[in-house]
């Protein structure tokens, strides 16, 4: 079940992070010139914490 939770969260992370990286373009009023490397930052961080709060909350 807890392999579950990661996929769901992970898809969730995308679309949260690329909705975040879009906001954030908006808000300067350009696109960046490294975007990938600011999505990635964006995900990582979302992610070493949500997947931490799952293995907390599930026992693993």
């Amino acid at each position: 079940m807890e392999i579950l939770y990661f996929t769901v969260t992970a898809i969730a992370l995308y679309v949260i992070s690329d909705w975040a990286l879009n906001r954030m373009e908006e808000f300067a009023g350009r696109r960046f010139e490294h975007r990938s490397l600011i999505f990635f930052g964006i995900i990582l961080v979302l992610a070493l914490v949500s997947f931490a709060l799952i293995r907390e909350f599930t026992g693993g």
